[in-house]
């Protein structure tokens, strides 16, 4: 049951920020230091990946992990009220992710998602961000 009234709730969810949200801050900072240069949000691509490392064709994309379905993650828990239509709102939101994906694979992107709960240890983001971009680095100059 909501403890929310309605109105209540829908103010509290128009203040869900699409971008420049914490998680997506603290990749750009780490992305930053580590030397690599982006785009942000490029609405020529599909889904308007959060970072965009062109010399890389990378598209990195930040995603909450209530929103987005993290599989297995203690944050991807499901509303009890309105059940029906959070289900349904999360699997589209899932089904629009994969769409994205592919489609910006077919455009010969390598595609990259971050979920919110790895930005919250720096040391663990930056290997994660060293071993995804570096590796699209080393395939390149293969």
């Amino acid at each position: 049951m909501d403890t929310l009234t309605p109105e209540r709730r829908s103010d509290v969810m128009r203040r869900v920020k699409q971008k420049d949200t914490r998680p997506e801050l603290c990749v750009r900072r780490v992305a930053h230091a580590m030397g690599f240069r982006f785009r942000l949000h490029r609405k020529d691509l599909p889904g308007r990946p959060d970072l965009v490392f062109p010399k890389l064709r990378v598209c990195l994309f930040v995603h909450g992990c209530f929103w987005h379905r993290h599989v297995g993650c203690r944050f991807a828990t499901t509303p009890k009220s309105n059940e029906k239509f959070w289900l349904s709102k999360f699997d589209r939101n899932v089904e629009r992710d994969e769409r994205n994906a592919s489609d910006l694979e077919a455009l010969g992107w390598r595609v990259v998602v971050v979920w919110e709960c790895e930005t919250r240890d720096a040391e663990t983001l930056f290997q994660r961000l060293k071993r995804e971009l570096t590796e699209r680095m080393t395939e390149g100059s293969k």
